[in-house]
This record gives structure tokens, sequence and C-alpha cells, in this order.
């Protein structure tokens, strides 16, 4: 997860009893793998002392930063959002090494094509 990221911020107070996904997601980015994953992704805990709401702030690698309100968003599906957008960011970077332009556009009539291998159903009317 850590390896599609530059910077990951955890916001939250200690007293604050919604802060059960922060304190999950600290430990998952704390895990020795996800550390292995990324060596150079800053990871910045912050204490607060006010009614701030727990939160989670990520950079990715690409600079595209994004919060996340940690009260009402489990720490599994932060990281599942991370490791699609990190999916993204690698074919993005895998199409423009390959000088490919992106996003890649399909042409309205390809969209409509059948392909060699699979099978056309045509309703039956009875």
């Amino acid at each position: 997860m850590l390896k599609f990221l530059s910077k990951v911020k955890i916001e939250f107070n200690a007293l604050d009893p919604r802060i059960a996904s922060c304190m999950e997601f600290l430990a998952q980015c704390n895990a020795r793998k996800a550390k292995e994953s990324n060596p150079a992704c800053q990871l910045q805990v912050k204490r607060r002392t006010d009614d701030h709401p727990p939160q989670i702030t990520v950079t990715f690698v690409n600079g595209v930063e994004e919060a996340f309100d940690a009260t009402s968003t489990p720490a599994q599906t932060i990281r599942t959002m991370i490791l699609e957008k990190g999916q993204m960011l690698e074919t993005e970077q895998m199409f423009r090494e390959a000088g490919e332009k992106w996003p890649v556009i399909i042409p309205e009539e390809e969209l409509h094509q059948s392909f060699p291998g699979t099978k056309v159903r045509i309703g039956r009317t009875s």
C-alpha cells in the first residue's frame, strides 16, 4: 500500500472515541511489509488536543493528496481505495513509458464490435 504513497498524515485526539480507524491504519503503515515496500514514504502522526475529527491524509507519488474522514471510513476501505488508485497510477505510468496517450480513449464504434473468441447472444422471442 505504501509503495503508491509519498506521505501519510494521521491526525487524531487520543481521547476521542472515534479513533479506531486511525489506529488500525497506523498499525498497517507500521507493519514491516508496508515499510519495506516504500521506505521513503513519510509517516506523520499528529496528536491533537482539540475536537477536530480523526483524519487520514495521503499524498500519492504523483503529488495528488486525498483526505479521509476517519470517523466514518474504515481503515480497510481507505487501504482498498489507495490500492485501486495505485493500480491506476501504475497503468498510467506503463502507458506513458510505452509512448501511449493517457487516458486511453476507445472510439465508440470499437466498443460495440465483437471480438474473436467471444459469444454474441441474440435475444430470443417466444
